[in-house]
């Protein structure tokens, strides 16, 4: 009797974080999610070329420095907050995934970055696998991004995309968005792990070979982070968020991976009905409505990447009804501002612990540098004391826990906005103070403690 072989086998595959096994399970062991297993086919065919010996196709290793290099110019987007991000323009061949919640911005950047691309005289194509070609041109007319040279495709199967990029050679590809992808040497349905995964793969493969930049438009789950395995964010170059509330007019676009550029940069933007605008200045924008002598707020200085923000931090300090007072932190991490509140219970003397806190960054955006804890403290005694801090007045520097402030970084980059924004008093750590020249223009104030800081203040 002859024995038929089976080419593909049953397993189940979490769709979480991509962990496989041959029976389902109710939770993940891998990632703890419950109700997470789906049934996938796995294909057991050997791949053409691998399974057999040695090709003498096969690369050979190569001594690094050998190799020549060319000067290859970045693909410039002509979106000067988005080349920023990217660390100074589009390298040929990148693979770029931009996630973000659903309504922030994502679609709407990509079209009026291929449309920017366009009119500079590449070729471009826009690939997407949720909307027809009748509502990408309603989007584009909106958007005021129409060209000859932008070219849109309603498409979800990945051989057809690849034959099409081969046909066009189109000079920048987008997916929109890698989760409708579906190529039919699986059998399992689009968006899951073995599709995510395997579509990117070939996209990434096709982006190395041709010299083509692609980019990926992922969905976030409600945890915030990119749906799919970890493993999509190891495949690709790039990995860009966007944050804040699609309720917020303000879009921060931020690196969280970069091969070719800096992961500490940021592109501010702002949503109106023509799309994304970009905001040239960041710090002017989120001290626009700042309140006038009210207790609570105060301006401080951070740096994201190599451009300085002022942005505005907001506490509100109320005796709570409850047993257990609450700690609500928008924008900052709750952890910073829970040992920052015992910093001050034990070196002020001012009894937090039966207060309910609020703690607010204006404008919707996130900061996590320590140079911010003298803001965070200040606005949290001028709330609790009811005290306004001077409108003129800019904090800054880190905080330890025996209530000294630290020295920190690009200080007269700092100061050097502050001033320009109209701040004449400038609160820093003593250390920094010592080693700057005097700035025209600007009060400098060294301080040495948190407890000198409030006698300063108030």
């Amino acid at each position: 009797m002859r024995i038929v072989k089976k080419n593909s086998k049953t397993i189940f595959c979490c769709q979480s974080c991509g962990y496989q096994a041959p029976k389902w399970m109710g939770k993940c062991p891998d990632c703890g999610q419950w109700q997470t297993f789906v049934e996938e086919t796995l294909s057991t065919k050997p791949v053409q070329g691998v399974a057999r010996g040695l090709s003498a196709a096969r690369p050979i290793p190569v001594a690094i420095d050998s190799i020549t290099l060319e000067n290859e110019n970045r693909l410039m987007t002509g979106i000067s907050e988005f080349d920023r991000v990217l660390g100074g323009g589009l390298v040929p061949g990148t693979l770029v995934l931009i996630g973000g919640d659903p309504g922030i911005g994502k679609s709407t950047l990509m079209l009026q970055a291929l449309y920017a691309l366009a009119i500079a005289g590449h070729k471009v194509l826009y690939v997407s696998g949720e909307e027809s070609i009748r509502q990408l041109r309603m989007r584009s007319k909106r958007l005021s991004s129409v060209s000859a040279d932008l070219l849109v495709v309603s498409e979800i199967d990945l051989e057809s995309i690849l034959a099409m990029v081969q046909s066009t050679q189109p000079d920048v590809l987008v997916i929109d968005s890698i989760q409708t992808m579906f190529s039919p040497d699986l059998t399992s349905a689009p968006g899951s792990v073995s599709q995510v995964r395997e579509s990117t793969l070939r996209l990434m493969l096709m982006a190395k070979q041709t010299g083509t930049p692609v980019f990926l438009v992922g969905h976030v789950t409600k945890d915030g982070a990119i749906a799919g395995p970890r493993l999509l964010e190891h495949m690709v170059d790039a990995v860009l968020y966007f944050e804040g509330d699609r309720n917020y007019v303000f879009r921060i676009l931020r690196a969280v991976k970069n091969r070719f550029g800096s992961t500490n940069e940021i592109g501010v933007f702002e949503m109106n009905a023509s799309g994304l605008q970009e905001v040239a200045n960041p710090s002017a924008v989120f001290l626009a409505e700042r309140p006038v002598d009210t207790p609570g707020s105060v301006v401080t200085a951070s740096m994201e990447g190599t451009r300085p923000i002022l942005v505005e931090l907001q506490a509100l300090v109320s005796s709570t009804s409850f047993g257990n007072p609450r700690r609500t932190i928008l924008g900052i991490e709750q952890n910073r501002v829970a040992l920052l509140v015992a910093v001050m219970e034990k070196k002020l003397g001012m009894h937090l612990m039966g207060h309910d806190i609020f703690i607010n960054v204006a404008g919707g955006v996130k900061i996590d540098e320590p140079a911010v804890d003298m803001g965070i403290v200040s606005a949290i005694a001028s709330s609790f004391l009811d005290r306004p801090i001077q409108n003129d007045t800019i904090v800054f520097g880190e905080v330890g826990l025996t209530g000294e402030v630290r020295a920190i970084g690009h200080v007269e980059t700092r100061v050097s906005e502050a001033k320009k924004m109209g701040f004449t008093k400038c609160f820093m750590p003593e250390s920094n103070l010592k080693r700057m020249t005097a700035i025209n223009g600007i009060e400098l104030r060294g301080i040495k403690t948190v407890s000198e800081a409030m006698e300063e203040l108030f």
